[in-house]
């Protein structure tokens, strides 16, 4: 069952953290946390699509007023509306949009955790069948616990050779087989 977020949770913290806390508890409030989490997500898909908007949000340069009149045209752009909309505009008022990502981020934790989510990314050396990638996240979710669900990102770097390698909330497991060679040659240096 999905847990409510309060402010004692220890999900998040620092100022980002606040912020997200603050947002995730009026968009609970309002009964709209899904639509924030889209809302924000579409603001992130611009930003990682964007190095001039990259540039603008972290860049002291600008004013406030600046930055919220700039604000102002990128979120009808995203369609972004409402509660998310708002807290943006918040954001950039306080002059606090070089840190918009790092809040987002800790929303989307503060969701994850309110849903019984967790992520994890998967990176393999060649693409894995469907059912393979189904197997993981019944693994992933059994060694989470009871009532948690995992979402899985899987992503292909053939550099790793083989093997994979997992992070999964603040855990990581290293089983590539390019790890492994190189623990070999380290202890071979090591005898030699």
């Amino acid at each position: 069952m999905p847990q409510e977020v309060t402010q004692e949770t220890n999900i998040v913290s620092g100022m980002a953290g606040r912020y997200a806390q603050a947002l995730y508890a009026l968009a609970q409030e309002q009964k709209a946390t899904e639509r924030v989490a889209a809302d924000l997500s579409n603001f992130s898909a611009l930003i990682a699509e964007s190095p001039d908007l990259q540039r603008f949000i972290k860049s002291p340069v600008f004013s406030a007023e600046e930055q919220e009149k700039a604000l102002v045209a990128l979120l009808a752009r995203a369609g972004v509306t409402g509660i998310a909309a708002n807290f943006l505009r918040l954001v950039a008022a306080k002059r606090r949009l070089f840190a918009v990502e790092e809040m987002i981020r800790d929303y989307n934790k503060l969701h994850d955790h309110a849903k019984g989510l967790t992520r994890a990314e998967v990176i393999v050396a060649e693409p894995l069948k469907d059912k393979h990638v189904t197997a993981l996240k019944a693994a992933l979710a059994e060694m989470m616990g009871q009532g948690r669900s995992v979402d899985v990102a899987v992503k292909v770097d053939p550099s790793i050779l083989g093997g994979l390698i997992v992070r999964l909330g603040s855990r990581m497991v290293d089983a590539s087989l390019k790890t492994k060679l190189n623990m070999i040659r380290t202890r071979m240096k090591e005898v030699g």
